[in-house]
């Protein structure tokens, strides 16, 4: 590999040089292994090896099923834009954390710590069946709703749906969807309430405020962000394999001329396949239906 260095582009969203370095590789060669890389950066394995779990966590990076494990990149576009999700929820993070130390030490009437897990689990339960128009949950596990006569807009953590019967669970809820990496836990209940987890055993409780509206906003964002857990493709069915093949194929930056070359089909018949996968998908781009897909457990 050259020994030239670009200027580092993704130090502000928590990126470190040698990780954007190892990630410029892998958009240069996608689909390598981790002996392709060290080969390519010239760097020992047990270094490569650290970067790329560094990579895989920040999910600039996936891994392809199979041996020996292959690396995908992730779109620039869409893997930036998740970097800046994690950056915003972190300020969100820092300021409850003021928000506790005020609540806590200044400011006592503005807001209500609950502190234990039985007088946690009975304000939850009481906030929710209190609810008269509208529930929104942030969590990491699959959350059950206590008023079924409340419009609940659920967004899970994509690692918490491993388990068999998570998915389901998720997917009864209805309104919910998935997202890599939900960064904290919340419950607003009709716009006024809100409930944030920030220690183990303490809850602040947040009536109408500035830091209520930006916890709103930040949720909003997320749920643009997150992917739909339907049962399937907005009643299209699952990915076929050959449309699984072309999503990865596009994903990886194939072009639609390349991915005709590589399925072996004409060129529009790639252009019609891929139209319908982005309407199933409810995308606007290939790379945004890669990623969906990619999220709801369609690509194999």
């Amino acid at each position: 590999m050259h020994d030239y260095r670009p200027a580092p582009l993704l130090e502000a969203l928590g990126v470190c040089s040698e990780d954007e370095q190892l990630y410029r590789a892998l958009l240069a060669r996608p689909e390598s292994t981790a002996t392709d890389l060290a080969s390519y950066v010239e760097w020992p394995a047990n270094r490569v090896g650290r970067h790329l779990k560094s990579l895989l966590s920040l999910g600039l990076a996936s891994r392809t099923p199979g041996r020996p494990a292959r690396y995908q990149p992730a779109v620039p576009e869409a893997a930036v834009e998740l970097l800046a999700l994690r950056k915003q929820a972190a300020i969100v993070e820092a300021r409850l954390g003021a928000a506790a130390l005020t609540a806590e030490f200044r400011q006592p009437d503005a807001f209500t710590v609950i502190r234990g897990a039985e007088a946690i689990a009975q304000r939850f339960y009481q906030a929710q069946q209190c609810a008269q128009e509208e529930v929104l949950v942030l969590d990491r596990v699959p959350y059950v709703a206590d008023a079924s006569d409340v419009a609940y807009r659920v967004i899970y953590d994509m690692a918490s749906l491993s388990q068999p019967g998570d998915l389901a669970a998720a997917r009864s809820m209805g309104g919910s969807r998935m997202l890599r990496d939900v960064p904290l836990q919340l419950v607003v209940v009709d716009r006024r309430t809100a409930l944030l987890p920030t220690a183990p055993d303490v809850v602040v409780e947040l009536g109408p405020s500035r830091l209520l509206d930006a916890l709103l906003r930040l949720f909003e964002l997320l749920w643009q962000q997150a992917s739909p857990l339907a049962p399937s493709m907005s009643g299209a069915g699952p990915l076929s394999p050959e449309d699984q093949q072309l999503l990865c194929l596009a994903a990886a930056g194939l072009t639609d001329q390349a991915i005709a070359r590589r399925l072996g089909v004409a060129q529009r018949t790639v252009e019609r396949r891929m139209q319908r996968i982005l309407k199933a998908l409810d995308a606007t781009t290939r790379f945004q239906a890669g990623l969906r897909a990619g999220q709801q457990g369609l690509l194999a």
